[in-house]
């Protein structure tokens, strides 16, 4: 049994905060103008909202702390032949009873920090900033409040695992928290010593992401997971300034995702095997498209990187463009639960529009769907978000 000890004032609050939308950086039209003014407007609604960690979920079934992230595998059920005991798998069933308070508590986190960041982007005024650092703060800072930097009690699977390596991926959420940050200290808004503690914490998880078994076999995923953690640390690695580490997966995008995730085609092979085809080949469409954004520079260019046989971004973007145009091209079977959600607007198609020659079919297939998506599956599979703070 869970016990939400938080006010309810930020479950109502952010409920309406998933938002999107995007900026084309030779052209400020490119903001539509509604957009905006909701955006702004919803910032505003969020500047006395409390923060809530995960010290303000008890998660009875955890073997960690209160400052412990801790989830439940999706697909893991009940046993019908075996009632009390182990769970028992069913691939791309997401069971509702499962303990998802905290993977909730840091979406609502990031949504309100992204909007806030957002805003002010938008708007230049910097009272927005404060409240971003005091959300911030509380998660990653403030002894009675913070959590760890580790998962160790994530993906957890009543009566078989009390944590799993594949746990990792539920902190993609902490993404648009590092890139508000990142925008925020460029701009001179937030000055470095109020983020050093932040940047240390960071580190640390960096560091147990790189290190922990269950670090290092996500890392060695063969699939979308071995994708989130590479985008992940890239970008925790640029917010603390670990080369190294950027490097690290920079090789990897180029020497095995392209090579090993990737068919001749476009396509992801291990994604399409999957009882959700549909909805785990956008999701590592995204996953590469944003760690193409996080490492591409003046110096390197991975949206435009091609291994010796020809497999690059564009045949990705390409394979995937005319199932988001036109769902029932599909080749495969629906998929077995969240057909109808998807797609929605993904980033993906926005930074190709971006990355690859200002194609309005790119953003065509980004602007035409939706950007304010409220399905908890749709949401948790969607990192981003908030696009303006990638611009």
């Amino acid at each position: 049994m869970k016990k939400p000890i938080c006010s309810t004032v930020l479950i109502v609050a952010a409920l309406v905060l998933l938002i999107g939308f995007g900026n084309r950086s030779d052209d400020t039209s490119f903001y539509s103008e509604p957009l905006e003014s909701y955006t702004i407007a919803m910032a505003d609604s969020l500047m006395t909202v409390p923060p809530a960690t995960v010290t303000c979920f008890i998660a009875e079934r955890s073997e960690g702390g209160i400052h412990d992230f801790y989830s439940e595998g999706d697909y893991w059920w009940p046993d019908s032949l075996n009632p009390g005991g182990p769970y028992v798998k069913r691939d791309g069933e997401s069971n509702p009873d499962n303990f998802v308070e905290h993977r909730h508590a840091m979406i609502r986190f990031a949504d309100i920090v992204a909007t806030l960041t957002s805003a002010y982007l938008f708007t230049g005024d910097k009272k927005y900033v404060p409240t971003v650092m005091r959300h911030v703060n509380a998660w990653f800072v403030d002894d009675a409040t913070k959590m760890n930097p580790s998962l160790l009690y994530a993906q957890a699977i009543k009566g078989i695992a009390s944590g799993r390596s594949i746990g990792i991926i539920d902190t993609i959420h902490l993404m648009e928290v590092v890139q508000s940050l990142i925008r925020l200290e460029n701009d001179g808004v937030i000055k470095s010593d109020k983020l050093r503690p932040v940047k240390d914490w960071f580190a640390k998880y960096l560091g147990w992401m790189t290190t922990h078994p269950y670090g290092t076999r996500e890392m060695n995923a063969s699939n979308n997971h071995g994708t989130c953690w590479a985008m992940q640390a890239a970008l925790f690695a640029k917010f603390t300034g670990n080369k190294e580490i950027m490097a690290l997966c920079t090789d990897r995008f180029k020497n095995i995702f392209l090579v090993d995730q990737m068919a001749s085609d476009g396509s992801f092979p291990r994604e399409m095997a999957r009882t959700k085809p549909y909805g785990y080949s956008l999701f590592n469409l995204d996953a590469m498209a944003i760690l193409c954004e996080i490492l591409s520079d003046k110096d390197e260019n991975l949206w435009e990187y091609t291994t010796s046989d020809g497999k690059n971004m564009v045949k990705a973007i390409n394979f995937m463009l005319p199932y988001i145009i036109d769902k029932s091209k599909w080749p495969l079977p629906p998929d077995i639960m969240y057909w109808a959600q998807w797609p929605v607007a993904h980033p993906s198609m926005l930074f190709a529009y971006k990355r690859l020659g200002n194609k309005e079919e790119h953003y065509k297939a980004w602007r035409e769907h939706e950007h304010f998506p409220t399905n908890a599956e749709v949401v948790r599979n969607m990192p981003v978000r908030h696009p303006a703070i990638w611009m």
